[in-house]
């Protein structure tokens, strides 16, 4: 009896061993007769690594991250728009074409020119953490960081804010005017360009997992076809974006109906997100995961426009965000190479890639130590970017690498932190950019991100982003989580004044390598004599010896990367100066993707289109 009981125990686990391989044979047979090749390719001719020459006019320019952004930005300025019209034109496209990267409601840090009086303006756009997101909270959950993926990620807010003050104070159109171009991208489809395939190339079991993680992201991003990856040239569309925006266009129109002014309408957009339909859709979703946002936070919320950071370099003036934003560490890097002889040196000698890569070193000791939002914490600005504090950190430059972020520069007031080292990095890639130059020499500047990395807002095609992650859990820290206050975002906008009179705005994604990317391009303009294409299609490299601003903040000491022929001509060089140094890839998209356009004194307008992504300009 005991052996016909373990005959039919085998007989039935083979039974059950056939069934099992039967299933599967019959789910890979039918995964492999799903489709997995494109939807609907469209005509599309990539702008991503190819050279092209410098666009030079004299009545107005225009440059974005993506094709479609800038055809809307030139179509307004054509229109009869000015600079902040089309500005809005192109974000909004922008958060169509590349809405991975920079989303509708995520932070947008702006700086506005005035063409006429010359005087540079600066928005705050980013959002504030919610009255809820205390520090004991988060630290309560077990959390030494802000988690990536957690509802608990999401900042308010900031870039419909941004949109309807920059309106208010210098446009000329409807909201609704300016919302069209996006609305038709969303409905009618955009081909998938070339960093956007990067960022959403999921494997087979990331789709998978995707769509039970996040599951209303993976129905925006991934159609809900987990088995089908994405394809550069296939068509895609946001139409649940399309009537979100449309429904913000739709409240305006209402308001200019019923006889209500201009700026009636404006505000009647903004109630629609912060206290209307959207808002109630945001809070109902906080409300179902758990979140933070309350009512009051989303009513509550608003910018406010202020006094750039400024500061001069060789004769020229550098004007970006405040410490809300990493944007001062252009200008300081700028003040510590002032008085060194880059020229002599020779551009991207190793000799030229050693002395900037000290300089980023020290100046981001100083960033971690001192800078964060100025509405909680006395940030020592004026000492930051004093010819003294240069000078000493000048001073501090070495023959050889430093083994992980220096020490911070010894200032007479203020608190500092000391340095955090971890061993594996983590470089954040995100964000996208545009800038504008109208016929009367206004300007706009605006660094757009956030990414679907925490739960989308169902029905809206609305994606919050996870700035929060950019905070610190460290009470030590100046940019430790507080109620109310703003991260020390990546993203920021430059402007600048040059000696002889003329003007240049340029920007670019790419986490910690911005501020790197921005210093190299302005170098290569305002030291080497490049126009704007040159300068931006120069090889460039980067440093990762210092904390990540994304959350775990990890640190890769002396490790730094180089561009493709750059790398060959001076990674051993380098390597004998203790740097560990890696090869990345001609065009490689995580060295950002600058626009840049410049107004010379005798008023022509020049772009540069980067070609490490897919950053288009045009100029009239």
């Amino acid at each position: 009896m005991r052996e016909q009981g373990r005959g039919r125990v085998r007989r039935g686990v083979r039974r059950a061993a056939i069934v099992m391989l039967s299933l599967a044979l019959i789910a890979l047979g039918a995964y492999a007769a799903l489709p997995k090749g494109p939807r609907d390719p469209m005509d599309y001719t990539s702008p991503k690594g190819r050279e092209r020459p410098l666009a030079t006019g004299t009545e107005h320019a225009v440059v974005a991250g993506t094709p479609w952004a800038a055809e809307a930005m030139r179509e307004v300025l054509e229109d009869g728009g000015n600079a902040a019209d089309a500005a809005v034109a192109g974000l909004l496209a922008l958060n169509v074409t590349f809405g991975e990267a920079a989303s509708f409601p995520g932070v947008a840090p702006m700086l506005v020119r005035d063409g006429a009086t010359g005087q540079v303006r600066s928005y705050t756009g980013a959002g504030t953490a919610p009255a809820a997101a205390t520090l004991e909270r988060f630290r309560d959950r077990g959390w030494e960081t802000v988690p990536e993926m957690d509802i608990w990620a999401q900042l308010l807010p900031a870039s419909p804010d941004v949109l309807v003050a920059l309106l208010e104070e210098h446009g000329s159109k409807t909201f609704a005017e300016l919302a069209a171009p996006a609305v038709r991208l969303a409905r009618e489809g955009f081909p998938v360009h070339e960093v956007m395939a990067y960022n959403l190339d999921f494997s087979l079991i990331e789709r998978i997992g995707f769509g039970f993680l996040l599951p209303t992201n993976a129905e925006e991003f991934t159609k809900g076809e987990w088995w089908r990856p994405i394809h550069v040239g296939d068509r895609f569309t946001r139409p649940l974006l399309a009537d979100t925006l449309q429904g913000l266009a739709d409240a305006e129109t209402a308001v200019l109906a019923d006889g209500g002014g201009r700026i009636d309408g404006l505000r009647a957009v903004r109630d629609h997100f912060y206290e209307g339909p959207i808002a109630e859709a945001i809070l109902a979703l906080h409300a179902d995961e758990g979140g933070l946002f309350t009512a009051e936070d989303l009513a509550g919320y608003a910018g406010e426009w202020e006094e750039p950071l400024t500061a001069d370099f060789r004769g020229h003036t550098i004007h970006t965000n405040r410490t809300w934003t990493q944007g001062i560490v252009v200008p300081m890097v700028l003040q510590v190479l002032e008085e060194i002889d880059l020229a002599a040196m020779g551009h991207n000698s190793a000799d030229y890639v050693h002395t900037v890569l000290q300089a980023i070193d020290l100046v981001m000791a100083d960033r971690e130590a001192y800078v964060a939002d100025e509405t909680f914490v006395d940030v020592p600005v004026a000492e930051l970017l004093s010819d003294e504090h240069a000078a000493r950190r000048r001073a501090q430059i070495r023959e050889t690498a430093y083994d992980g972020m220096p020490s911070e520069g010894e200032l007479d007031s203020a608190q500092r932190v000391p340095g955090v080292h971890a061993p594996t990095p983590l470089v954040g890639k995100d964000t996208t950019h545009l800038a504008v130059v109208d016929a009367d020499g206004n300007a706009v500047t605006i660094t757009p991100s956030d990414f679907p990395l925490t739960p989308m807002v169902p029905g809206t095609g609305l994606n919050l982003g996870n700035r929060m992650n950019q905070f610190r859990l460290d009470p030590a820290s100046p940019n430790r989580l507080e109620p109310g206050k703003r991260p020390r975002i990546t993203p920021h906008a430059v402007m600048v004044d040059e000696a002889d009179g003329g003007r240049i705005t340029v920007g670019t994604p790419g986490g910690d390598v911005q501020t790197q990317t921005n210093v190299q391009v302005l170098l290569n303009v305002l030291v080497f004599g490049m126009d704007p294409q040159e300068a931006v299609q120069a090889p460039r490299f980067r440093s990762l010896n210092f904390p990540s601003s994304f959350a775990p903040h990890e640190v890769e000491p002396r490790t730094i990367e180089l561009e493709g022929s750059l790398y060959d001509d001076v990674h051993a060089a380098l390597e004998k100066r203790g740097y560990t140094v890696r090869r990345l890839d001609r065009w490689d998209h995580e060295l950002g993707g600058v626009g840049m356009v410049r107004t010379r004194p005798d008023g022509r307008i020049e772009v540069g289109a980067d070609p490490h992504e897919s950053t288009t300009g045009s100029a009239r």
